[in-house]
């Protein structure tokens, strides 16, 4: 059996109809019973880059002992032409994060995940320190592994001073080695003592790198640093939904 912190992440697929658009990460949410999946909004829509699908595909483990068998999970992003997912802004802008509630009963019966939960979110902002060890659970460049359909983990630190908005922006920064596809994955730390079947805080939903546009592309590497939103955010967007989108189950092959 994989750790469990495996099992809160998914590999999520963007599509226009049938056209594969591109792939990113994401994680899952409980709250009051009702099953969340959690990416970036840039992954839903993304006016700058013209990025507009209509679908996503979210990959599930269908047996909790031989992890070789899974299946995907289509989710309409609109019904009767309403965005299906949900988004946040405050006093510095949009925030870069989606919440989708699932329909529970479109997911196969021997569905195997396990969810993040209010719980999981950290309240003692103080208790988190710059230079903190944390992890990003996800899927970069939708590298992973093939055959138990299990995503990757990269080791983070904070870089900035956690519970202070980093310019003024909903997010705190990180220092660790992303790409593309990392988009939307769970940012977490180590939570011994608490919950024995998930013991890591969830600390924030990753957006993307961060860098210089006056950096020198010979001389000067970049910055190594990203953008995490504060996972906070999640109480919000789970609050209120509407009905979830019609989602049905394929058998991977």
């Amino acid at each position: 059996m994989a750790e469990s912190i495996l099992l809160t992440a998914a590999r999520v697929s963007t599509f226009d109809g049938d056209k594969l658009l591109t792939g990113a990460s994401g994680f899952f949410f409980l709250r009051n019973e009702r099953l969340f999946f959690v990416t970036s909004r840039h992954v839903v829509i993304d006016a700058p880059t013209k990025h507009f699908p209509n679908r996503l595909e979210i990959e599930l483990h269908t047996d909790a002992v031989n992890l070789t068998q899974a299946s995907a999970l289509s989710v309409w992003l609109y019904v009767d032409g309403k965005s299906m997912w949900r988004q946040g802004q405050d006093a510095g802008g949009e925030i870069d994060v989606a919440a989708i509630e699932l329909d529970r009963a479109a997911l196969p019966p021997s569905v195997a995940m396990q969810a993040f939960t209010p719980a999981h979110l950290q309240s003692m902002l103080d208790e988190v320190e710059v230079g903190s060890a944390l992890l990003v659970v996800g899927y970069p460049l939708g590298f992973h592994d093939v055959i138990y359909h299990l995503p990757v983990v990269r080791h983070a630190v904070i870089a900035s001073s956690f519970g202070v908005r980093f310019q003024g922006q909903g997010y705190f920064l990180t220092d660790a080695r992303t790409h593309r596809g990392t988009s939307g994955a769970a940012v977490v730390m180590r939570a011994p003592g608490t919950d024995p079947a998930l013991p890591w805080k969830l600390l924030g939903v990753h957006s993307s790198r961060l860098d210089m546009n006056t950096r020198d592309l010979t001389l000067d590497e970049s910055l190594g640093l990203n953008c995490a939103w504060y996972a906070d955010i999640l109480l919000t967007l789970t609050a209120d939904v509407p009905a979830p989108a019609t989602a049905q189950p394929q058998q991977l092959t």
